[in-house]
């Protein structure tokens, strides 16, 4: 018989031979022996005895048989992803069994909660959310999102059928946790990438073994559990980049979310504040729904102000040169008020970038409208995507101004000064560089209630909290992520901006929003300050068109690694060359030193593939040399 085997040790793209002296049914899962070791696998075909010798399953587990549509999901990912099949298999399978009986789930009777009441606009998403099709929820922050998906959560429950309710970050977890639990209470099993080994082993054979419905809340990984039948699924805050799998299979949460969503006949939701500029152009082009919410959940008389503070304007910043005094003034009168204060930093801003202090221009790429990256060994500028370069300029060539800077903080240095100014506040920062401990999710309640006077951070803090005692949102830098050399900066910045603005004005209280910009007149603040996506849309999908970036092309990243300069240099050169000559409907560009040109000891140049037709990219992974890898439909070109 045939089996996928879930190791990363098996390399190979199809199914492996062993035989059996019982019968065994396809998706039923076993232990079988890989080399060395005993590992998992899915039994996905009998067929008769081969010419060559095979190895014996070891055991058949007491397990219900793998859903048929997990199966076909593993099969589609491999054609759609390419990847070696021992790698795919890990997705769906636990590394073991867990060796200890596991109870099975306990599941109470929903008790009614009461929900607030929908609103107009809530109503209209759930009565138009009933047949399966992908459906783009565009709602504004605080207009209730996760109430229409608490509506729909019961509809699907009722039916008898399962849901899943991704979310992109652990810190999104507890609150998500809380809303649906009060709800669904038993039902609701959550996985984060904090639980250990044997947790999820036993959390993966307790939904196989389930036959009741359940809510799944957790990330992208939620996708690949074995719940049977599926009536909904949900990808919360949709435009996220951490639905995008950084390592081999390089699939994104929502391509596969919408074919598991085929396989079980259940609606997929696309749920965002912000959506990304790929999904709006699809959902367009194919007619899909795109369903729009403006109208604030809690009915308020709430107001909230904005107010924009020109970072050059030295004049401004008396008492420290990057937190102006008009934040340090109303930071301090939250605080005696009792009200919380959020710093937003973007941390991702510290490259190193051309760009003039006085008149806000920026060195770009004239093949690419990238910004170039400055290179201080030899102080020229280079585009990461093309290999253009150039001298880096003395004076702006916009307004001659000598003074051409990029500056870059840190979210340490802001609380380092927000102590010093405010002694009695109580802060606390969150970022990637956080301990276990020290995480959002672990103070989440603390911070609810009100215990934590000033928050500062970077996007963890921006993406879908809701916080009654927050008053004041303080943006330290609103453009340091524009300064990023991507295709994608200006719809990340978007994104980013839309988002912590909405941690506020939800109509808890009256709010306020001081945003510190280089650029104080850019379309894209102004877009975001007015909530007026639709023009950043069409402004950012001409400029996509113009350049042939996604959606108007599919791309491909190849890296080259070796251990020196000449000999990664000399190996993309070839492959490109190789390319260009090639039959391939394709567009090279590169090859170029990566953005990290220099990881681990070895120096790594990419290439950048553009194709109108998915399938030629496929055809470029499979000519891949050794020392070659690859990301298929990459979000950003770093």
């Amino acid at each position: 018989m045939e089996v996928i085997v879930a190791s990363a040790a098996y390399h190979g793209g199809e199914p492996l031979t062993y035989s059996s002296e019982l019968a065994v049914e396809q998706g039923s899962v076993v232990e079988v022996p890989l080399r060395s070791d005993t590992v998992l696998g899915v039994v996905v075909k009998n067929v008769l005895k081969p010419s060559f010798k095979v190895k014996s399953i070891i055991r058949k587990a007491e397990t219900p048989l793998l859903p048929a549509a997990s199966l076909a999901l593993m099969r589609w990912i491999k054609e759609y992803y390419p990847s070696p099949l021992g790698i795919i298999a890990q997705l769906f399978l636990p590394r073991s069994l867990p060796k200890k009986s596991v109870d099975p789930l306990s599941i109470a009777t929903s008790k009614d909660h009461p929900l607030p009441p929908l609103t107009q606009e809530q109503k209209i998403a759930v009565e138009t959310i009933r047949e399966p099709k992908t459906y783009l929820l565009h709602g504004d922050t605080g207009t209730g999102k996760t109430r229409v998906y608490l509506e729909l959560a019961k509809q699907s429950i009722a039916k008898g059928r399962s849901v899943i309710i991704l979310t992109p970050e652990i810190g999104l977890t507890s609150q998500l946790e809380q809303d649906f639990s009060k709800t669904f209470r038993d039902r609701v099993i959550v996985i984060h990438s904090q639980l250990t080994e044997v947790t999820r082993q036993r959390i993966w054979l307790s939904i196989l073994r389930e036959q009741e419905p359940l809510i799944l809340v957790g990330p992208r990984s939620a996708l690949f559990m074995p719940l049977k039948k599926i009536g909904l699924i949900v990808i919360d805050e949709a435009h996220e980049t951490a639905y995008k799998q950084d390592q081999a299979p390089y699939y994104h949460a929502s391509r596969v979310a919408a074919k598991l969503s085929t396989f079980h006949g259940a609606p997929l939701v696309l749920g965002t504040a912000t959506p990304l500029v790929g999904d709006y152009f699809v959902a367009r082009t194919k007619g899909l729904p795109i369903i729009r919410m403006k109208q604030t959940a809690v009915d308020s008389t709430a107001q909230k102000s904005i107010s924009v503070v020109d970072l050059r304007d030295r004049s401004k910043f008396t008492k420290k040169s990057y937190l102006s005094d008009e934040l340090i003034k109303a930071a301090a009168d939250n605080l005696a008020r009792g009200e919380q204060t959020l710093l937003f930093l973007n941390r991702r801003g510290t490259a190193r970038v051309i760009f003039c202090e006085q008149c806000s221009w920026q060195a770009l790429c004239p093949h690419c409208d990238l910004p170039l990256v400055y290179h201080g060994d030899t102080h020229t500028m280079r585009c990461h995507s093309c290999n253009y370069s150039a001298q880096s300029p003395v004076s702006c060539p916009n307004c001659h101004n000598a003074t051409i800077v990029f500056k870059s903080i840190g979210t340490k240095a802001i609380v380092d000064e927000v102590e010093r100014l405010l002694p009695d506040a109580r802060v606390m920062r969150f970022d990637t560089d956080n301990k276990k401990h020290e995480r959002i999710e672990q103070h989440y309640d603390a911070i609810k209630k009100g215990e934590v006077d000033i928050l500062v951070g970077t996007q963890t803090l921006a993406k879908g909290l809701d916080l009654p005692q927050l008053s004041l949102v303080g943006v330290v830098m609103a453009d340091a992520s524009l300064y990023f050399p991507d295709f994608s900066a200006q719809e990340r910045t978007y994104q980013l901006l839309a988002q912590v603005f909405g941690r506020v004005g939800r109509g808890h209280r009256d709010s306020r929003i001081i945003v510190q910009t280089y650029s104080p007149k850019s379309p894209l603040l102004s877009s975001v300050i007015q909530k007026d996506w639709e023009t950043f849309y069409e402004n950012e999908i001409a400029e996509r068109k113009q350049f042939l970036f996604p959606p108007f092309c599919y791309l491909l990243t190849l890296t080259c690694r070796r251990a020196s300069l000449a000999s990664v240099q000399k190996a993309s050169e070839t492959f490109a060359q190789k390319l260009r000559s090639s039959n391939l409907k394709i567009q090279v560009e590169g090859p170029a030193p990566a953005f990290h040109e220099k990881l681990q000891n070895k120096y790594q140049w990419q290439l950048v593939i553009k194709a109108k037709q998915r399938g030629e990219l496929l055809r470029v992974i499979s000519q891949l040399p050794s020392g070659w890898s690859y990301d298929i439909d990459p979000l950003n070109l770093l």
